[in-house]
């Protein structure tokens, strides 16, 4: 196992997540002991969420994770084109399944990307399968969950083939949506009991480390072959 510090969060085809800035606290607290953080990266469960392995947040706990979602958007640096938004941390013994049913509106077509900084000192590798039936993309992805939720090098954005419809569970266990028409991706979340908080801040707003192996990266590289990913 090996511990990966503040890579840079997956990247969508389409666009980068416009995680707006929220103030963070400004007492910091002494370095620790060995053992000290040993613990702390041990500590998997902030009250009722609980992470994945692949992502810890800092000593400092800047952020400390917790579940909900909020309204965010990118702006086209070029066109100054705004795409809304739609970004949230769900505890992780419901990631993987609040993912894929945010897959459903994308229809029965879709194109994947599969994001990997396995051997990246920063960013990462992009391989693209366009036009894999929906279906078919959720049963292989069932094989992967282990490699989707706990490698901290592995991220996936599957996109509508012709609209601007992008679903993403990337690096930092997020999910990210981006569509013109947030309704139908918020109902799915708030049938998940989450709650909407437009001041929420995530982990990768903070310290934070990521976590992988080498087996993840022996995974990803079959996964990639099965979907036929370039």
């Amino acid at each position: 196992m090996r511990f990966l510090e503040d890579l840079p969060a997956a990247t969508p085809i389409s666009a980068t997540p416009a995680l707006k800035a929220v103030a963070a606290p400004s007492d910091r607290l002494a370095a620790p002991d060995k053992a000290a953080m040993d613990a702390h990266l041990a500590r998997g469960r902030y009250g009722d969420f609980t992470l994945t392995e692949a992502i810890r947040p800092g000593w400092q706990l800047d952020v400390v994770p917790h579940a909900g979602y909020r309204h965010d958007s990118y702006v086209d640096p070029q066109s100054g084109a705004r795409l809304p938004a739609l970004i949230a941390a769900v505890s992780s013994e419901d990631l993987f399944d609040t993912f894929l049913e945010l897959l459903s509106p994308l229809g029965d077509s879709c194109d994947v990307v599969l994001e990997s900084s396995h051997e990246c000192t920063h960013g990462h590798v992009d391989h693209t399968r366009e036009g894999v039936e929906r279906l078919v993309l959720e049963s292989v992805l069932w094989e992967y969950e282990d490699l989707l939720l706990n490698d901290g090098c592995t991220g996936i954005a599957v996109l509508h083939p012709e609209l601007s419809l992008e679903v993403q569970l990337d690096e930092h266990k997020l999910l990210v949506v981006y569509a013109a028409a947030r309704l139908p991706f918020e109902r799915i979340l708030k049938g998940r009991g989450l709650a909407r908080d437009d001041r929420m801040r995530f982990v990768s707003q903070g310290e934070h480390l990521h976590t992988s192996h080498a087996r993840y990266a022996r995974q990803f590289a079959e996964l990639a072959g099965r979907l036929g990913a370039d």
